[in-house]
């Protein structure tokens, strides 16, 4: 190859990786840990404080935004299922896909997706997930959604659909939950709710590849776990009872372990070849992975009686932090041992936190269902560094904060904002 193509092609490759260091491709962005490496991100804003710009969007939603180059990607919903007090008629539910230009805050293309019905009834608890609670996934070529019972779609990254494919017709009272994720040319979806099981599709197609039975009660996204010196990837989800742990290449079970005694919608988190979980309102609980068959008398390391009913936990630097969903508390916990390291509350108080943290900057932030953002130091000492309030928005928020190339991404049930230091 002559020097100076040489010379393009490293350069290709090296803005390309630069790029990609920059997006946040799915839930929890890289490797689903909500952990960001980002710099210089802000700590404070008000609606007229490091606001880049807001987009009102077609409807509400649990789901997060994902960011690949200059597109952010997010769904919704509308029609149906906005007002506890007056839901409407579930036969006007419509899902939104919208794609928005990152650095205008426009929208470059929408689509409206008819739903499956009959859906689970918006009433009670049943109102906390809505219609559009999974968080999109992309692989830089193709975006993939995923609507409950209505289905996973496949769209290229102009909106066209490619395939669509069903992974069983089950609702709960509840609603459905998990995120898609993406293993070497498999889309992986947890359907729980729809049919008790975990599905590979063959992301090209939609083809399933393989299913895995006795998924029960999870309503959280699997996680991707490096294991070993060889870098063994495991598939590790949490369910009613057991942590499990299957081969992402076949869907074959590799082993279980006693985990939360409840249904179950944190995800797991993994460093260094150990899986923490929590979940039940009153358990958190760490397994090293990489066994065989039933692990809980071998591989388990420690199990507390104190954990978060539906936020997810981040990792850093030996501990773990999480948010208590109803408590208005934040924990810190030694990774080691399970030792709480602090257990404060959230001032002014938080009230219901059902989105999972992220960490980045040297920060965790915490997003409040009806109370703004708190943004606490990532160190086990507690320190609150800001509470971040949009006065002029009052509506529901229960997604977590995307993060890329220096700003956050946060989205309520009526707007996406992106947030920078200015």
């Amino acid at each position: 190859m002559p020097i100076r193509s040489s010379i393009a092609l490293t350069l290709i490759v090296m803005l390309a990786s630069i790029s990609g260091a920059a997006d946040w491709r799915q839930f929890r962005g890289p490797d689903g840990l909500g952990i960001s490496k980002e710099k210089n991100l802000p700590t404070t804003w008000a609606a007229d404080k490091n606001i880049v710009w807001k987009l009102k969007l077609p409807g509400a939603g649990a789901s997060s935004p994902i960011i690949l180059g200059n597109r952010v990607f997010i769904t919704a919903y509308s029609g149906y299922g906005i007002d506890t007090k007056a839901p409407g008629d579930m036969k006007d539910l419509k899902r939104h896909l919208w794609c928005v230009d990152r650095k205008e805050g426009k929208p470059i293309w929408m689509k409206e997706l008819e739903p499956s019905l009959p859906e689970h009834k918006y009433s009670g608890e049943g109102a906390y997930h809505g219609y559009a609670p999974s968080t999109p996934i992309t692989d830089g070529e193709r975006l993939y959604v995923f609507f409950g019972k209505s289905g996973v779609f496949c769209f290229d990254l102009d909106g066209k659909q490619l395939w669509h494919q069903t992974v069983g017709k089950g609702t709960n009272g509840w609603g459905s939950g998990p995120s898609p994720i993406i293993y070497k040319n498999l889309l992986i979806i947890n359907a729980s709710v729809e049919s008790g099981s975990l599905y590979a599709l063959d992301k090209l197609s939609g083809k399933e590849m393989w299913k895995a039975p006795k998924i029960g009660a999870a309503w959280n996204t699997p996680l991707l776990a490096t294991v070993g010196a060889n870098g063994e990837t495991e598939l590790v989800v949490s369910v009613q009872n057991r942590l499990l742990a299957f081969s992402p290449d076949t869907g074959k079970e590799l082993w279980n372990a006693d985990g939360i005694h409840r249904y179950v919608c944190p995800s797991v988190v993994a460093h260094d070849g150990v899986i923490y979980a929590i979940g039940g309102g009153s358990t958190s609980l760490a397994v090293k992975a990489g066994g065989r068959g039933d692990v809980t008398k071998t591989n388990t390391v420690w199990n507390v009686k104190k954990g978060s009913n539906v936020g997810s936990p981040v990792y850093h630097e030996g501990h773990i932090y999480w948010a208590s969903d109803g408590g208005g508390m934040v924990h810190c916990q030694e990774a080691a041992t399970g030792k709480f390291v602090y257990s404060e509350s959230l001032k002014p108080s938080s009230g219901l936190v059902y989105a999972s943290p992220v960490l980045a900057d040297g920060k965790i932030y915490y997003v409040s269902q009806r109370n703004g953002t708190y943004v606490v130091a990532a160190q086990p000492k507690y320190q609150l560094l800001a509470h971040n309030v949009i006065a002029d928005d009052k509506t529901r928020t229960n997604a977590s904060i995307a993060v890329s190339d220096a700003q956050l991404f946060l989205r309520t049930d009526t707007h996406l904002y992106c947030i920078g230091n200015k």
